[in-house]
């Protein structure tokens, strides 16, 4: 217990020193991640502490703090199927949130890990309080306290006083400065199926200050949910996933103050999703926008099935059509994503001429499972490498592919089943067709 009181003494100072010294600090290496359920096994942070970031990102589902009610596909409360009329998930009090956070902020290796990193963040649905929740959910000003309570805020930070748990952090000495801006996807957001706003006009208005503002070298976006994919474009109508693509207006309003702004070295870092890949945008500014999703830090969407059949998972994913994944010889698996715990890695080398950017996504073990290397040179529009009719790969649209191929997983999914029910039909006619020639066999002897 002494040494968990010390670790925290530790953490605040070492957060008080650092956010007075941002300014000079020199920024090299950065680790994120999301989507950590506090009930769970967290070994991951021990490959995080390994890695040894100077600050730590929290990208959202930084606890589970709502509360998943099981599938019931009978009776007064059916939480799934057509027939659906209770919620799958339903909020939790307040006192039972600071509890999960709580013991989210107990974890010995994330202890370890904030007696030594800047530890900044925002949130995703989950810790906001409520499954894919938005402007609507009535405890938000609530749950933003405890958010910020459990990322140390101090308590005269504007984040106390505003709408929403958007803010920015600047560091290193001119030029050499690494810029992050952490987005709020939640708070302002209108419905889903709307196509609204994600921001709300305080927010964009604000951002807008902040990309319009003093250049930095590099610009590091954090957005919740992913900005460039839209997986939910070629996995519809079989499920849909929360993403910018979601919004198509929002998003091109996105890029748009992007590539009005003329700032220089903008890449998205991202999670939400339950499995880390990278994706690219190379017709929205004047250079390649990426995203780097990496989710989760516990939660990963191959632990849904047994360790022998998650090659299924593994081929769904590499089937599914996705235009704007990035896949080179840096992948574990062909399909360039990964479905197991994961944690996304920033690494700059300030020394090299042009700078580098090493950003990966790691496994359990801090070992590379995707990732690139980018000059930055790369990102910047005096010197753009994209050229008129090179690289479709990246600049069309899930929503823009030929239909045959955008709605091939459901094609397949649905010629699965309907295979299924055909030999289901034939094996009941089977039976039925033998029970008969027993019965008239019996009588005739």
């Amino acid at each position: 217990m002494e040494r968990l009181v010390a670790a925290v003494l530790a953490a605040g100072v070492l957060q008080v020193l650092l956010a007075t010294a941002d300014d000079h600090y020199l920024l090299s290496r950065i680790a994120f991640g999301s989507c950590a359920n506090q009930s769970a096994p967290q070994p991951i942070w021990d490959a995080i502490n390994k890695f040894d970031p100077q600050v730590f990102i929290w990208l959202g589902d930084n606890i589970y703090g709502d509360i998943r009610r099981p599938f019931i596909f009978l009776g007064k409360e059916r939480t799934i199927g057509p027939w659906q009329n209770a919620p799958r998930f339903i909020p939790s009090s307040s006192s039972e949130m600071l509890s999960r956070y709580n013991s989210a902020k107990n974890v010995p290796g994330y202890l370890r890990l904030r007696a030594k990193a800047k530890v900044v963040g925002t949130w995703d649905d989950h810790d906001y309080g409520l499954n894919d929740a938005g402007k609507e959910f009535s405890a938000k000003s609530t749950n933003q306290r405890l958010l910020l309570d459990f990322l140390d805020e101090p308590q005269d930070s504007p984040r106390r006083k505003q709408a929403g748990v958007y803010t920015s952090y600047t560091f290193g000495p001119p030029g050499k400065q690494v810029k992050i801006i952490l987005l709020d996807t939640r708070y302002h957001r209108d419905p889903l199926s709307s196509d609204g706003s994600v921001l709300g006009d305080s927010q964009w208005s604000w951002l807008g200050k902040e990309l319009r503002g003093p250049p930095s070298a590099i610009t590091i976006i954090g957005s919740s949910i992913q900005v460039i994919s839209n997986l939910s474009g070629t996995t519809g109508p079989l499920f849909y996933m929360e993403s910018w693509g979601r919004f198509p207006k929002e998003r091109d309003r996105l890029f748009k103050l992007i590539n009005d702004s003329k700032r220089d070295g903008v890449f998205f870092i991202s999670g939400d999703v339950h499995f880390g890949e990278i994706t690219r945008y190379d017709c929205a500014a004047g250079y390649p926008l990426y995203d780097i999703t990496s989710s989760g830090l516990t939660q990963a969407v191959e632990k849904v099935l047994p360790s022998p059949l998650r090659f299924i998972v593994r081929f769904l994913a590499w089937f599914t059509p996705s235009t704007m994944r990035v896949k080179n010889q840096n992948c574990r698996y062909r399909s360039c994503t990964y479905g197991e715990p994961n944690f996304g890695a920033i690494q700059i080398n300030w020394d090299a001429s042009p700078v580098n950017l090493k950003i990966q996504v790691r496994d359990i073990n801090g070992l590379p499972v995707t990732g690139v290397d980018i000059s930055l040179s790369e990102l910047q529009a005096w010197n753009r490498t994209i050229k008129a009719g090179q690289d479709q790969r990246h600049c069309t649209l899930e929503v823009k592919l030929p239909w045959i191929v955008r709605y091939r997983l459901a094609i397949l999914v649905y010629s699965v089943l309907a295979l299924l029910l055909l030999a289901l039909v034939g094996l009941i006619c089977a039976v039925t067709l033998a029970c008969r020639v027993c019965l008239k066999k019996c009588k005739t002897d």
